[in-house]
């Protein structure tokens, strides 16, 4: 995703100003720092942005889901309903504190369908999160619908959408808490960090002591700090912060952008009847990093991978059916526990069942689809070309399999 390929002079100035200091961590050090706050700055730029009222910096997106769960109380024994397709920082913060990975299919949203979250429901379930993969949203109207009818909380993992909105609402903003990341290829980066948003100053308290070893932050300096809950380190350095602060300022430039090159993208391949796209909930909310289209069976999907391969025109498409970190097909790590400490009896059994839980619906979408990552420096030219070069492989590899019928 773009940050990346737009730095300049903004980001440079806003690092120097820390360097300028000689203070690189975000909390005290109050003289010395001449006023230089970067992280306080850009938790202010996050929540003006996207409408939240609290947000709270982390060391990564990781990081995020990790403090935003431990502040929402889920912990040991505690299941936590999640799409099959998703990074696997989302049942590494799961596993993290305690808790139990509950593992259901997607649908053509590419994200959690809400009818197999009604099923996974037990009475151990406190959880449930979706995953706004590759730019867009799920279906959040169902899923706040069926938290509110079962007292679950609703975590929205919008790591890969932000930007995106859902019905006016920025993504994150609509669960009891939502989480960002900021890392190289995300829409705005800071190098690494992440970030906790939310409307409940109860949870924002809770993220900012658990994310700084439980400190309360209310003493005259760190030393008169008190300790209300045991926390661990996922602080941000004003360094990364300052990097996010610039890239934030550029957010709406980015989107608009990806629009337009998302559209050039998917005008080419519209043109072909055997093409389908991605369902969007709200398709004006959709921030546009990814083009995720279908074609009608595995077969040809991975003929026409193949043959992009073989053009070498690949690069920047995503065959996530194949992929080692974004679909439960290949984490067998998760699935044998193969965990360097213990896991907890009621982890290990989960993830046990992992190895024979049917997900058959989702291998059906995943299979189907490829993504085409929406660059920002590429010329509409470029973008044309592109284009006509995808689509003549599908026409290509689809006459080849109708004379082979």
């Amino acid at each position: 995703m773009p940050g990346f390929e737009l730095f300049g002079e903004e980001e440079k100035k806003e690092v120097n100003d820390v360097l300028e200091t000689g203070i690189l961590m975000r909390y005290g050090f109050d003289g010395p720092r001449k006023g230089i706050w970067k992280a306080q700055e850009l938790e202010k730029a996050i929540t003006e942005t996207f409408g939240s009222k609290y947000a709270q910096l982390v060391s990564s997106g990781t990081a995020a889901l990790t403090t935003a769960l431990a502040a929402l109380g889920v912990g040991a024994g505690d299941e936590v309903i999640m799409p099959s397709f998703t990074f696997v920082a989302s049942f590494e913060a799961v596993l993290s504190v305690g808790a139990v990975p509950v593992i259901v299919d997607i649908d053509e949203s590419l994200t959690l369908n809400p009818g197999a979250v009604r099923r996974a429901i037990t009475p151990n379930t406190k959880c449930v999160m979706p995953v706004h993969m590759c730019g867009s949203m799920a279906d959040l109207d169902a899923l706040a619908q069926i938290c509110a009818e079962h007292n679950l909380l609703l975590l929205e993992d919008a790591c890969q959408s932000i930007g995106a909105s859902y019905k006016g609402k920025s993504l994150g903003t609509i669960g009891h808490a939502g989480t960002f990341s900021f890392d190289f290829v995300k829409t705005i980066t800071c190098a690494e960090g992440g970030a906790v948003i939310t409307n409940s100053e109860d949870i924002y308290i809770k993220c900012d002591g658990y994310s700084d070893h439980g400190h309360d932050h209310k003493g005259v300096d760190r030393g008169a700090d008190l300790h209300p809950f045991i926390g661990y380190n996922f602080r941000i350095s004003e360094l990364h912060a300052a990097v996010g602060l610039a890239q934030i300022r550029k957010l709406d430039k980015f989107l608009a952008i990806q629009k337009k090159n998302h559209a050039i993208l998917k005008g080419a391949l519209s043109q072909i009847p055997d093409v389908s796209f991605r369902m969007i909930p709200d398709e004006n909310g959709d921030s546009c990093t990814f083009l995720s289209w279908f074609l009608p069976t595995e077969e040809i999907t991975r003929a026409v991978v193949a043959e992009l391969r073989a053009r070498n025109i690949y690069a920047g498409n995503f065959y996530w059916y194949d992929n080692n970190w974004h679909y439960i097909r290949k984490w067998q790590h998760l699935k044998n526990a193969a965990s360097l400490g213990a896991l907890n009896d009621a982890q290990k059994a989960a993830l046990s069942r992992l190895n024979n839980t049917d997900l058959s619906a989702s291998d059906a979408v995943m299979a189907r689809c490829i993504s085409t990552l929406i660059n920002l420096s590429p010329t509409e030219q470029q973008l044309h070309e592109k284009g006509s070069k995808i689509a003549a492989v599908i026409k290509e590899v689809l006459e080849k399999k109708l004379a082979e019928a």
